[in-house]
């Protein structure tokens, strides 16, 4: 059995990871390019750790032009089973307030430019994606949120936007009357190739603003988000240290085997370059 590892994925404000023991940096080049940086591989309470600032160190890139399947795959390749991915996020809610933490469970997504996929050249593929979280990783991020003090939601919606603006006051009112709790930039297609990697997903969301339909709060601007993201990395980087104490040795979960009956192409018809480049997700079902 593979030892446990956990993927973090930090987004805006989340650069590092402090504490780590056995620190070693790698540098990874895949299939699909490059990811957005080197991961830095550790020890945090004894478990094994992969760190990737979403961004870049420094926040050189934009969401629309991350590459997601390159960050993804990267942490295939270093043998994460479970990714908690950190975001910065919009309010939608009168309830959920700006340093609030929110645990989503579900996903709108309203993105135009991202590949979304693994599959294509050659391949076809179709992962079941209605619960596209991990119950179980879920949870696990709800009780550690609790126990370091954050006022934190459970379930919710995430509305992902292409960005990198902010909405219109229309599109943020419109977003409303959709019945969703949260909007961010990242989220997707993150967890949609997480779950065809078979690898477990689940977003601790940070809200730093009321986005821009509120009446009585300022609209959203980047130096606020700053401000409330300097004081949420802290809780964050406290929930983390207590999540990955609790993960199961066992995944038990629908994530652990997505591809099992989602692969459609006759094992015959698929390119051998294809089988290549998908080597470390498919490998077990060629």
């Amino acid at each position: 059995m593979a030892e446990k590892m956990v993927g973090v994925i930090g987004g805006s404000g989340l650069y590092e990871m402090e504490g780590l023991e056995d620190v070693q940096t790698i540098s990874l080049t895949t299939p699909f390019g490059d990811p957005s940086d080197s991961f830095v591989v550790g020890r945090l309470e004894g478990v094994k750790i992969a760190f990737l600032p979403r961004h870049g160190r420094g926040h050189r890139i934009s969401p629309s032009s991350l590459n997601f399947r390159a960050n993804i795959y990267g942490m295939k390749m270093l043998g994460v089973l479970w990714i908690i991915g950190v975001s910065a996020v919009g309010s939608m809610k009168e309830s959920i307030h700006p340093g609030d933490m929110v645990i989503p469970n579900q996903f709108i997504d309203r993105t135009t430019r991202r590949v979304n996929t693994f599959f294509g050249d050659g391949i076809v593929g179709h992962v079941s994606f209605a619960d596209p979280v991990c119950p179980v990783l879920s949870q696990i991020l709800f009780q550690a949120g609790k126990e370091v003090g954050a006022n934190v939601q459970k379930d919710g919606t995430y509305l992902c936007i292409e960005g990198p603006q902010f909405s219109t006051r229309a599109e943020s009112r419109l977003y409303r009357t959709w019945g969703v709790d949260v909007i961010g930039m990242t989220n997707i297609p993150e967890a949609k190739l997480a779950r065809e990697a078979e690898i477990c997903y689940a977003t601790i969301a940070f809200a730093t603003d009321y986005d821009c339909w509120h009446e009585t709060e300022e609209d959203v601007s980047i130096g606020e988000v700053l401000r409330i993201l300097a004081q949420s990395t802290k809780i964050a980087k406290s929930a983390i240290r207590n999540a990955v104490r609790r993960l199961p040795e066992n995944r038990e979960c629908v994530c652990a085997t997505a591809l099992k009956h989602a692969l459609i192409t006759g094992k015959k018809f698929i390119p051998e370059k294809t089988k290549k480049d998908l080597e470390v997700i498919i490998g077990k079902y060629l």
